[in-house]
């Protein structure tokens, strides 16, 4: 995605724009699947130190640019709230070894229903088990 159009969004919501921050939300909004802390400092190599990049997924999380969940393993991944919207209409699968998060292209089935009273806020569906990558390795 373009620099000029990252910056945008960032304004939109009410977030200073500077290069670092232009780097992330680009690169969370170009990524195929939800990052770890750790796979988004690799990807952007260097410029932007642990803690910085920390306050920016943070204020990212804050202002409603970027989402947080955990994985299976207990680590935070992080994904540009425009693409959860994507994501809704079909089921995930978690990989228990790598924390790998990857679309599968399964509807999920309906929403249970639920007892008089009850508003349903959000459903999420998730398949847990071990991808390709590391079933290979074991």
């Amino acid at each position: 995605m373009e620099d000029s159009v990252v910056a945008e969004r960032l304004r939109a919501a009410g977030v200073k724009v500077t290069r670092g921050r232009v780097r992330v939300l680009g690169l969370l909004q170009a990524a195929p699947q939800p990052l770890s802390h750790n796979e988004i400092e690799a990807a952007l190599d260097e410029g932007i130190d642990r803690v910085t990049l920390y306050r920016i997924l943070d204020s990212f999380v804050a202002c409603g640019l970027v989402l947080k969940a955990v994985d299976p393993r207990g680590i935070f991944r992080f994904s540009a709230s425009g693409t959860q919207r994507e994501h809704s209409g079909h089921v995930h699968f978690r990989c228990t070894g790598c924390g790998g998060v990857f679309c599968l292209k399964a509807e999920p089935p309906p929403p249970p229903k639920l007892p008089r009273g009850f508003r349903l806020a959000e459903v999420a569906y998730d398949v847990r088990g071990v991808c390709a990558r590391c079933a290979a390795r074991t």
